[in-house]
C-alpha cells in the first residue's frame, strides 16, 4: 500500500526523532511550507526528507520528464524519513524559517515532478521495530560504550560528552547515525535497515572503524562537505 507525499530533496539525511530546522526561500517550498500550513486541524503536516545520491537540489526537468527517482539534475536515494513541521515563522520576504522532526521512514516507488510546484512521490512505509528485543538491548548497552569513546576523542571538553544517552535502542541508533561524523552514504545505509540490531551493528563497526582512525591520525576522517549536519538548503 502506498501514500502520496511531498518531497524534499537534500544533502542530508533525517532520521525519526531527530530535529531538523530549514530556510525556506524557494518558492516551490514556500508553495509546499503553505500547503503544509493550509491543511485541515488534525491532519499530519509532514514531507519526505530525501537525501541526494548525485547532481544538486535544483528543480527537475520538464512535465515531459520520467516519473523516477533521478528526475532531471539530481539523483535520489530511495529511502527517506519524513519531516513533520512543529514549528514556522513567517518572514517578511516570503520566505519560512521552519523546524521539523523526522517521523518514519519510508521507500519511494515513484516520484512525480508535474503534479506541483515541488516533486511529489509514492512511497511505501517501512516497517518500525515492536515489541522487546533482547539482542537489540545486548548490542545497545556495548553501542552506548564505544559511542562514549568515540566521543571522547572529537570533542575536547570532556563535559560536553552526554551522559544520558537514550536507553530505548531504536532512539538510540537513530541518535548515534545522525550524530556520529559518518558520510551521507554511511548514514542513508543505516537509515535503510529495518531491524534495530542490524543497525546498531552496524553502527558498532562504523564506531570502531572511525575510532581507529581518529586514535591514527588524531583528525575527523571525512571531508567536512560530508558531514550530515543538517545543511541549509541553497
Amino acid at each position: 500500500m502506498t501514500a502520496r507525499l511531498p518531497v524534499f530533496p537534500l544533502a542530508t539525511v533525517l532520521f525519526p526523532g531527530l530535529v531538523l530546522p530549514l530556510h525556506i526561500f524557494e518558492e516551490r517550498y514556500r508553495a509546499l511550507v503553505r500547503h503544509l500550513v493550509g491543511l485541515p486541524e488534525g491532519a499530519p503536516r509532514e514531507f519526505g526528507v530525501v537525501a541526494i545520491q548525485a547532481g544538486w537540489e535544483v528543480a527537475p526537468a520538464g512535465p515531459g520528464a520520467p516519473a523516477t527517482p533521478g528526475v532531471g539534475e539530481v539523483t535520489l536515494h530511495e529511502v527517506g524519513c519524513t519531516a513533520e513541521l512543529r514549528q514556522v515563522t513567517e518572514l517578511a520576504d516570503g520566505g519560512f524559517d521552519i523546524v521539523t522532526v523526522g517521523r518514519r521512514r519510508f521507500r519511494i516507488a515513484e516520484v512525480d515532478d508535474s503534479a506541483e510546484p515541488y516533486l511529489t512521490a509514492d512511497v511505501e512505509w517501512l516497517p518500525d521495530p515492536g515489541g522487546p528485543d533482547e539482542l537489540a538491548d545486548l548490542l545497545a548497552a556495548r553501542v552506548i560504550a564505544v559511542f562514549r569513546q568515540y566521543l571522547s576523542l572529537i570533542r575536547s571538553d570532556p563535559e560536553e560528552i552526554s551522559e544520558q544517552l537514550p536507553e530505548d535502542p531504536t532512539v538510540l541508533s537513530h541518535l548515534v547515525a545522525a550524530t556520529a561524523a559518518l558520510t551521507v552514504d554511511d548514514r542513508q545505509r543505516l537509515l535503510a535497515i529495518d531491524d534495530t540490531a542490524s543497525r546498531l551493528r552496524a553502527e558498532l563497526r562504523l564506531l570502531n572503524r572511525e575510532a581507529a582512525l581518529l586514535r591514527r591520525v588524531r583528525a575527523v576522517p571525512v571531508p567536512l562537505a560530508e558531514l550530515a549536519s543538517p545543511p541549509t538548503p541553497n
